[in-house]
């Protein structure tokens, strides 16, 4: 801690900067967790580091992508839990870069608050760093910005950023995708990080008791259901990678099926859905009953219970579910690509 540098006139203007230090010196120890060769954990410095190396890359191509957590974090603030939603953090992030086949390398955090409670924030930090040991990335820098009269005293903003790095021609790129290709679908652990605009609308989590139990979600209350974090599937999806050719990649995030899954799948062919294999969470039921939210809307909004999808040759499927199922993914068929000019139908 720099004992040196404090401001009174800066202090009496709402921004504390010893607060920082000591938030840094907290995080420490989560952020030492990530370290992976190549990294530069000593965080401090302007600028984080990373030595790449490309041992049996031709052509090397990095792959990034950044992303935040949304107003699920308007839920962190009501339960006063901050441990979770930098894994959400993380998830948003490494899981689109897992989409082109990518391996991801080093991220970055920047969190904004109305004041700095160093305690909180190394509770997300530590929700960081917790997400980045599942996807297998380090933590090589951030940035905590004190901004009072910005945000609330209470609350604060969470963003992300990921590189990854995969050899050209190895990126995941939809071109060898064709009709009779099998649909798998990894499961979710709950809404991610989401639609959580509709989810605080149709709940009225501002008013509702997000402790008490609920019936319908198994005795889990609203509140832990709600912040249960986004699932990482970079391991299991590169392990995969190894052994079966995958051809297509989806995140199934905002725009749910409707708008994700064409993503991976090239003009003139199609996903087909079998709506009846596809494994609903009960707090989707629980939110479109609540809500009145049509299944159609439903489907153009959430994960419905399906996280990430892959596509893999027919003769690869049940070679694929081993694989999957090995690397604690409970996977299975959803459908299949045909040869159509509607991009997806879930039937």
């Amino acid at each position: 801690m720099n004992l040196n540098s404090k401001s009174d006139s800066y202090a009496s203007a709402g921004v504390d900067i010893t607060a920082g230090y000591k938030a840094v010196e907290l995080m420490k120890k989560h952020i030492a967790k990530t370290a992976i060769p190549g990294a530069s954990t000593d965080i401090g410095g302007f600028g984080g580091m990373f030595e790449l190396d490309l041992t049996g890359m031709s052509k090397p191509v990095l792959v990034s992508g950044t992303d935040g957590v949304g107003t699920k974090l308007k839920i962190a603030f009501l339960m006063d839990k901050h441990d979770t939603v930098g894994i959400d953090c993380v998830a948003m992030c490494v899981n689109d870069i897992i989409c082109s086949g990518a391996k991801p390398l080093f991220f970055l955090d920047y969190i904004a608050c109305g004041k700095n409670y160093p305690e909180k924030i190394a509770d997300i930090v530590k929700g960081v760093c917790d997400g980045l040991v599942q996807a297998g990335a380090a933590l090589i820098g951030g940035e905590t910005a004190e901004m009072p009269g910005f945000y609330p005293e209470d609350e604060y903003d969470l963003a992300g950023y990921c590189t990854g790095i995969i050899d050209k021609d190895k990126i995941i790129d939809h071109s060898k995708m064709q009709p009779g290709d099998i649909i798998i679908a990894l499961p979710s652990s709950g809404v991610h990080s989401n639609g959580f605009s509709l989810v605080r609308k149709v709940f009225d989590v501002e008013n509702a008791d997000l402790r008490a139990p609920v019936a319908e979600l198994g005795g889990k209350s609203l509140g832990e259901t709600l912040l249960t974090p986004t699932k990482i599937y970079v391991k299991p999806v590169l392990n995969l990678m190894k052994e079966v050719t995958v051809k297509g990649i989806s995140h199934i995030t905002g725009g749910g099926f409707y708008e994700n899954i064409p993503r991976s799948i090239p003009e003139g062919l199609g996903a087909y859905i079998n709506k009846a294999s596809i494994r609903v969470l009960p707090i989707f039921d629980l939110l479109a009953k609540t809500g009145g939210i049509s299944e159609r809307d439903m489907f153009n909004t959430y994960n419905m219970g399906v996280g990430m999808s892959l596509v893999v040759a027919a003769q690869d499927a049940d070679r694929a579910l081993e694989i999957l199922k090995a690397n604690g993914e409970d996977a299975y068929i959803i459908g299949e690509i045909r040869k159509s000019e509607s991009r997806i139908e879930i039937c």
